[in-house]
């Protein structure tokens, strides 16, 4: 890629799925590139967006993410909404405090690739730079039992179909199981799994639910970006699976879950079709023209 020393990025760390965020404007066609060349200069990063702010009859609007998959990503959106606030009001937090100790949090709502409509998340800011937030999950288009195989394995996995990337739940009864301990091979089943399903982006969650912790370990394959991650956490994919299990209980969740970066929460109520997912977003550090006077990165 030529040699972009303007090119203003963001990367933050929500619980672990680090995340880097292009403010600087990029044509939807170099995306993949430009992704590319960031995640090469900072291997930490697993996931690449670009925020840009979109105006309404003429008017400044809310802001928009889009990722370099053009999926949806729920990790992204609330280190997305923290960048917004952190650009809108730095430094320490001013939150107000109710009655109960609990402060109330600041509102950023997104348009964000893959969903149809636009994206709450709140946010307490925490310290400086940090923030507990709940991002309200777009509702699951459809969960479906579907049949797979992969080499002398067959059987039946829930899907869950989501705006922008589904999701595939995989429990410790699954013939699937083992793949959770074979990368190679379940890297090759999920970019097989999401072409068979002709799906955006495609999830395997190993999810068990052991007598100490639930724990899941997320796996997500995105086409147009061309990435394959064993992911520190995954928000969307914790929202899928609080889904699922509230469908499957027959009745509204609210599970906290162990991934490899750290602890998300998902509040799922099937009667009200609403899913919250809560997790923390913190700065990690910023690029652009002046950092790179400072011996910072060129791209």
């Amino acid at each position: 890629m030529e040699d972009r020393s303007d090119l203003r990025y963001a990367i933050l760390d929500p619980t672990g799925n680090i995340t880097a965020l292009v403010e600087s404007p990029v044509a939807v066609s170099r995306q993949p590139e430009v992704a590319a060349g960031i995640m090469a200069r900072h291997p930490q990063v697993e996931q690449v967006g670009f925020l840009t702010a979109v105006s309404q009859d003429g008017e400044p609007g809310r802001s928009a993410l889009r990722m370099a998959g053009g999926e949806f990503c729920g990790n992204a959106a609330m280190s997305a909404a923290a960048l917004v606030l952190l650009s809108e009001s730095p430094g320490t937090t001013g939150d107000r405090v109710q009655p109960d100790g609990e402060s109330t949090p600041e509102t950023v709502c997104l348009q964000v690739s893959g969903a149809e409509r636009p994206v709450e998340v709140r946010l307490w800011r925490e310290t400086e730079n940090r923030f507990r937030a709940g991002v309200r999950m777009p509702p699951a288009k459809e969960i479906s039992k579907e049949s797979f195989s992969w080499e002398d394995n067959r059987g039946q996995l829930p899907v869950v179909w989501m705006e922008g990337i589904s999701h595939i739940v995989i429990e410790p009864d699954s013939p699937f199981w083992a793949l959770r301990r074979d990368k190679a091979s379940a890297e090759a089943a999920v970019r097989d799994w999401c072409d068979r399903l002709s799906a955006d982006g495609l999830g395997l969650m190993f999810y068990e639910d052991s007598p100490s912790a639930r724990r899941l370990t997320p796996l997500v394959y995105v086409p147009g970006s061309g990435t394959v991650f064993w992911e520190n956490s995954c928000a969307s994919g914790t929202s899928a699976a609080g889904m699922y299990l509230a469908e499957k209980n027959g009745g509204p969740v609210d599970l906290t879950m162990e991934e490899p970066g750290g602890v998300l929460r998902v509040e799922s109520d099937p009667a009200r079709g609403e899913t919250w997912l809560y997790g923390r977003a913190k700065l990690v550090e910023r690029y652009g023209a002046r950092r790179e006077t400072e011996g910072g990165v060129s791209l």
